[in-house]
């Protein structure tokens, strides 16, 4: 087709010219098919332009599914580490982070002391992270926050970082409530994933103990036998996911009188205490009785769950299993995969 036009508009100049009584240089006429290739050059980068624009979106869902399922995939041997760790010779769950009585400072907003050993470094010996383990040193200083254990607890192993996460990377410094540096000048390691703690936020009041108030399977001193869990472990939450992009969240542990703090881009956002570093709740709560954060509720509290996968995260329940849980799913449903005995009914995966 682009030949017979470019005949026809040959012609078309000769008749002109010739009318005219001039000549048609070679010139002239040598120059019209270049009109034609520089159509088909339009028309085909015009087809390319489109074709990229229908296949960029299914590219960027294949990578994000790649990354999601690597999520998984570190979640699933974090939940499988748990396991271990009560199939040790203690045969307990590990502690959401752990508190001694005897040990000084106290925060006497929460209660908390040393050491904070996390969850994250109570089951590290499990996840083929048993140097780390073995350089910590929970009884140096005040735990986490000792100049001795500042190599370790500063690392941040690849397992505990969701490949979907847009946040920083680097190892972050500890912040007081106030958003000061941390009197200890401790840094840590950053984490993807907390603990579930259950409906309450315990960390908000001066307590001893948190039991009667924490009814998650993981919180401060826990250290649970697996017959707590009696709603199932199958439909129990035990760890999910928290961005770094909202939140500075930790693996190793926490210190007393330390805060998360939202990230610029969620500054509508409020800090909380030192728990907040390792763990999460999803409500309702004492001061907030009729409230339930599903997983990246827009509110993004430093508290809850909140994933930068679209549509919802992934958690791990006490089985070890991997689900990825809807943004949209029913609150009471939610909640009651949140706590380890509420007696409530929670029918096939909890969608």
């Amino acid at each position: 087709m682009p030949g017979v036009l470019a005949n026809r508009l040959r012609m078309a100049e000769t008749r002109h010219f010739a009318a005219q009584g001039q000549s048609v240089s070679r010139t002239t006429v040598a120059e019209v098919p270049l009109t034609g290739l520089s159509i088909e050059m339009l028309v085909t980068i015009a087809i390319v332009a489109s074709l990229v624009g229908l296949l960029l979106p299914a590219v960027q869902a294949a990578r994000e599914s790649a990354r999601r399922s690597g999520c998984s995939v570190n979640l699933r041997q974090l939940g499988l580490a748990i396991l271990l760790t009560h199939e040790s010779s203690r045969r307990r769950l590990p502690a959401g982070y752990v508190s001694e009585p005897s040990r000084m400072p106290v925060d006497p907003g929460s209660l908390d002391r040393p050491p904070g050993t996390g969850w994250g470094m109570l089951i590290a010996a499990y996840l083929e992270e048993s140097a780390l383990a073995d350089r910590y040193r929970p009884a140096a200083g005040i735990g986490i926050g000792a100049l001795e254990n500042r190599g370790v607890v500063s690392e941040s192993p690849a397992i505990f970082r969701c490949p979907s996460d847009g946040g920083p990377r680097a190892a972050f410094q500890v912040l007081d409530e106030a958003g000061e540096p941390h009197a200890s000048g401790a840094v840590l390691g950053r984490s993807s994933y907390v603990a579930n703690a259950g409906h309450a936020e315990p960390w908000g009041e001066p307590l001893e103990s948190w039991e009667g108030e924490a009814n998650g399977p993981l919180y401060r001193n826990s250290w649970l036998k697996l017959s707590r869990v009696s709603d199932g472990l199958s439909k129990t939450v035990f760890l999910g996911e928290h961005t770094q992009r909202l939140s500075q969240k930790a693996w190793a542990g926490t210190l007393p009188g330390a805060a998360s703090h939202p990230s610029e881009a969620f500054a509508g956002s409020e800090p909380d205490g030192a728990a907040t570093l390792l763990l999460v709740h999803s409500g309702p709560a004492d001061a907030e009785a009729e409230v339930i954060h599903p997983p990246n509720d827009p509110v993004a509290h430093v508290c809850q769950m909140f994933s930068d996968h679209p549509g919802g995260c992934n958690v791990a329940c006490g089985d070890g299993v991997v689900r990825f849980i809807s943004e949209s799913i029913n609150l009471d449903v939610w909640a009651a995969m949140s706590s380890i005995a509420g007696g409530e009914a929670v029918a096939g995966d909890g969608q």
